[in-house]
C-alpha cells in the first residue's frame, strides 16, 4: 500500500499583529496541564483523520505532530504544502498580497468560516465565595484579579479587550467610560505576571487571587483536574469572539495528491466526528448539533469581534499595546489615553 508521509505541526492561536505577520502564539502551555490543550485537541483530531482518509482512499497517512514553543508559532506541512491555523479571523486581502498564500473559499466572508471558537472567561475557586457574575464584579475593591501582562502576553490582550469591549458596548459605545473601567479592573490585578503560563501557576498552584482570566477552553481543562473540587468555570454575558482562521501556504506544486489530501485534511475539521473532537477538548463547535448535546458545557454568552469594537487588531495593537499606547499611559498614570488631557 502505497503511503504518504506528511507532518502536521500546528500552530493554534496565533496572533496576527500587523498585516501578514503573525508572531506570537497566543496559547502559552501550562505547567499544571502535561500538554497543552490545543496539542492534545490535534492528537486526537489526527488519529481521526487518519482513519477517515485511509477508509475513504485505502492510502494511510503518516501524520507527526510537533510542539511549538511558546510566543513561536508553527505550522502544519503536507508534502510542501503548510497549514496555518490564527486565531482570529483577519484580512484575507493582507495574505492574498502574497504569492504565497491560497484561501481556501471558506476564508472568504460566509457564515461559519471557522471550524471552532473560542472566548475569556472566569475561573474561580470552588463554590465561586465572591460571587462573580459578569465582568462588573471584577471591578469591586475586594476583589483580586489574576491576569498575566498584556506588553508582554498575547493571551492577557485578548483578556484586557474582553474586558474593554464589555464596558464599551454597556456604556453606548463610550471609550472614555471603557477606559475607567478596564483600569478599575486592572487596578484589582493582584499579580500580573509576565505571561500565562505564570498567571496559572500563581493562581492554580499559589493560590493568589479570587477569579483568572482564561480561556474558556483552558478554563473547563483546570476545572475538571484532579476531583474537579477547586475550581469552576463562569461565563460572563458578553465576551470576545476568538476565531482559529486556517489557510493554506503555497510553495510548491501539487505533488502525489498533497493538495487533495490538505484540502481533505481542512474539511475534515467541519466534520461532525472533529467537531465533537473540539467540543471534548472545550471549544466551542460551529455545527449546530454538537453544541446542542455539550450544551451545559457552553452557555449562551454574547461575543463581539476585534474587528467590531477595535478595528481590527493592527489598530488595537497601535492604540493599546505599542510603546506609550493606552494600557502603557494607564499602567503609568500619564496623560489621559483618551482625551490627552492630564489626569
Amino acid at each position: 500500500m502505497y503511503s504518504y508521509r506528511a507532518r502536521f505541526i500546528f500552530a493554534v492561536f496565533a496572533i496576527l499583529l500587523s498585516l501578514g505577520v503573525a508572531i506570537a502564539a497566543l496559547h502559552d502551555f501550562s505547567e499544571i496541564n502535561t500538554a497543552d490543550s490545543t496539542q492534545k485537541m490535534y492528537e486526537d483530531f489526527n488519529k481521526a483523520f487518519f482513519n477517515h482518509w485511509r477508509a475513504r482512499t485505502g492510502v494511510e497517512v503518516t501524520v507527526k505532530q510537533a510542539r511549538s514553543k511558546s510566543g513561536v508559532p508553527i505550522r502544519a506541512v503536507v508534502d510542501g504544502l503548510d497549514v496555518v491555523s490564527l486565531a482570529l479571523s483577519y484580512d484575507p486581502v493582507a495574505l492574498q498580497k502574497s504569492s504565497k498564500f491560497m484561501l481556501p473559499h471558506w476564508v472568504k466572508p460566509v457564515p461559519q468560516n471557522t471550524p471552532f471558537t473560542s472566548t475569556i472567561v472566569f475561573l474561580v475557586r470552588k463554590g465561586n465565595p465572591k460571587g462573580l457574575r459578569d465582568w462588573g464584579d471584577l471591578t469591586r475593591s475586594t476583589v483580586e484579579v489574576i491576569t498575566s501582562d498584556p506588553k508582554n502576553s498575547s493571551s492577557a490582550r485578548w483578556n484586557y479587550l474582553a474586558a474593554w469591549g464589555y464596558a464599551f458596548r454597556q456604556s453606548g459605545g463610550s471609550n472614555t467610560a471603557a477606559l475607567e473601567f478596564v483600569r478599575k479592573l486592572f487596578a484589582n490585578v493582584k499579580v500580573m505576571d509576565s505571561g500565562t503560563r505564570g498567571s496559572v501557576n500563581t493562581f492554580a498552584e499559589r493560590g493568589v487571587g479570587d477569579v483568572l482570566l482564561a480561556w474558556e477552553n483552558e478554563a473547563h481543562l483546570l476545572a475538571k483536574e484532579g476531583n474537579g473540587d477547586k475550581f469552576e468555570v463562569v461565563t460572563p454575558s458578553l465576551s470576545i469572539l476568538a476565531e482559529p482562521t486556517v489557510s493554506v501556504i503555497n510553495d510548491v506544486p501539487d505533488q502525489a495528491g498533497a493538495h487533495e489530501m490538505t484540502k481533505a485534511y481542512i474539511d475534515y475539521l467541519y466534520s461532525t466526528k472533529a467537531q465533537d473532537i473540539a467540543a471534548k477538548h472545550c471549544y466551542r463547535p460551529r455545527d449546530e448539533k454538537v453544541i446542542a448535546k455539550y450544551a451545559m458545557q457552553f452557555p449562551q454568552i454574547e461575543l463581539f469581534t476585534v474587528d467590531e469594537v477595535f478595528g481590527g487588531w493592527k489598530e488595537a495593537q497601535n492604540v493599546h499595546f505599542s510603546n506609550g499606547g493606552v494600557f502603557d499611559q494607564m499602567q503609568g498614570s500619564r496623560a489621559d489615553p483618551v482625551t490627552g488631557e492630564a489626569g
